[in-house]
């Protein structure tokens, strides 16, 4: 098989002939990291490549699928991870100069997952420092660009992950959602996206930035990928006190083309000021679709949108204030060399280590927690955060899942955010309360604007949802594909 053909497959689609002998895991990988070697220079997808070990490990997995000790869909596929998952011995820095020489002796629980499945990791890809940003601007690494036009971000903070199975320099990647970050830059690049259930994939190994929000998920091309992948991924782990036993995790038993009698809504209020109107038209086209097919699509009001993102800023950032408190210094990462006295070192290390973004939210999050403020910011949050969970709770009562767009408008140009942080922070308005109401959602290329760029649907289900929410986005990839 050609290299070319080998790139344009799915990752389901690879490791079927790889299975049937058509290609080998090794010529797989070696056709990544030739397209890596092409293409990486332009886009700066990954932090780290593991080209020896990779091509090593994919010789040994050759021969456990040849012996018929590997036969799952994935075995011999490669696959890129967010470097905020701990990976054994290999360089884990969360894009930042505070991590920039710490080694894990230990992989995450996803990782370690997947590898049992025989999937090869091929490296880390680049990612906004501590997952903090919406445009992987952030990291400490250089910017990643959009494979679908460089001038322009490939959203965050799984920036990296998105823009690399995007690039096809890896078959399916693993990314983590705290707010969108998996289903925005999925959106932005053209490729699935999912944030599953809290709790339904172990957080252990990961690094994190906001613990009662932090989800990881797949990025990949297709629905089914999306579903294959999060199959493999999710799992009980005792290690991780959030990590549900669910027995329902066959996903890939969901992939039905078929929505008749699905019952979908559509919020009002996401499509209010502030959408743009081509992403809007695409957005509805697609619910139009699947009214067409057989499904019951009604709009209805969705309440408390409005302060979803002031809840989600001031909970995340209260968090992520307390996780980066281990970084000082003392135990790994990167360490001030010109401080006289321990309390020097800890302000330089942490001054010199901290990019920009992480500092701004590391000062918000002291700051709703501190002595007089905790009770006006943090608890008063904590209190909207059930409300809005309520609110979902309600709408599920009556809809199997709610559609929407993923983010306000297509990728912005390179330096538009920075600039503004706040236009920035409000680019996640759609998205976060799906992550402070502990809620599946996947995100689903729709179509692309005027520059052609493109547009992502977002599919939002009840918890433990995924299976219609899968349902419904295979079908409506199928539709989209077949030209209906």
């Amino acid at each position: 098989m050609e290299k070319t053909e080998l790139l344009a497959l799915s990752a389901v689609e690879l490791g079927r002939a790889i299975r049937n002998g058509e290609t080998t895991a090794v010529e797989a990988m070696e056709a990544v990291l030739a397209q890596v070697d092409r293409t990486e220079s332009q886009y700066n997808c990954y932090v780290t490549l593991d080209r020896e070990d990779a091509l090593k490990r994919a010789a040994e997995v050759q021969k456990k699928i040849e012996t018929g000790e590997l036969t799952g869909p994935l075995a011999g596929v490669p696959v890129a991870i967010k470097d905020n998952m701990c990976t054994e011995g290999m360089l884990t820095t969360c894009s930042s100069k505070i991590l920039h020489n710490f080694v894990p002796t230990f992989s995450s629980e996803a990782v370690l997952n997947l590898e049992k499945a025989g999937a090869v990791v091929i490296g880390k890809t680049n990612m906004d420092e501590f997952a903090m940003g919406s445009t992987t601007e952030t990291s400490a690494y250089g910017v990643t660009r959009n494979p679908r036009n460089p001038e322009h971000v490939p959203g965050g903070s799984s920036g990296g992950s998105a823009a690399a199975v995007a690039a096809e320099e890896c078959y399916f990647a693993l990314g983590s959602d705290t707010g969108g970050s998996i289903r925005q830059p999925a959106s932005y690049c053209g490729v699935v996206g999912m944030k599953p259930t809290y709790g339904t994939v172990s957080r252990y190994g990961l690094i994190a930035y906001g613990s009662s929000l932090d989800q990881i998920g797949p990025l990949t091309k297709t629905v089914e990928d999306c579903a294959v992948v999060l199959e493999t991924i999710a799992s009980h782990d005792t290690k991780d006190s959030t990590s549900l036993n669910r027995e329902d995790t066959d996903f890939s038993s969901a992939l039905k083309k078929d929505v008749q009698g699905m019952r979908i809504g559509i919020p009002r209020d996401y499509f209010g000021e502030g959408l743009d109107a081509e992403v809007k038209d695409a957005v509805l086209a697609a619910a139009d679709l699947l009214k067409a097919n057989g499904a019951i699509v009604e709009e209805f009001d969705l309440s408390l949108v409005e302060y979803a993102i002031p809840t989600y800023y001031t909970i995340a950032a209260a968090e992520a204030s307390s996780n980066l408190e281990r970084f000082d210094g003392i135990k790994y990462g990167y360490r001030a060399e010109d401080a006289q006295g321990l309390h020097q070192m800890y302000k330089k290390t942490r001054s010199q280590g901290f990019g920009p973004e992480v500092k701004r939210r590391i000062m918000l999050g002291s700051f709703v927690l501190s002595s007089g403020y905790y009770d006006a910011y943090y608890l008063k949050a904590l209190r909207v955060k059930a409300m809005i969970k309520k609110a979902f709770d309600q709408a599920f009562e009556k809809y199997d899942c709610i559609l929407g767009p993923v983010s306000p408008t297509t990728a912005p140009k390179l330096g538009e955010s920075l600039s503004d942080p706040i236009k920035m922070y409000l680019g996640d308005i759609y998205t976060i309360s799906v992550n402070l109401a502990g809620l599946p959602g996947i995100s689903v290329p729709c179509g692309t604007d005027s520059k052609g760029l493109p547009i992502g649907l977002q599919l939002i289900g009840d918890c433990f949802g995924e299976k219609k929410l899968i349902q419904t986005a295979y079908t409506f990839e199928q539709l989209r594909k077949e030209g209906k």
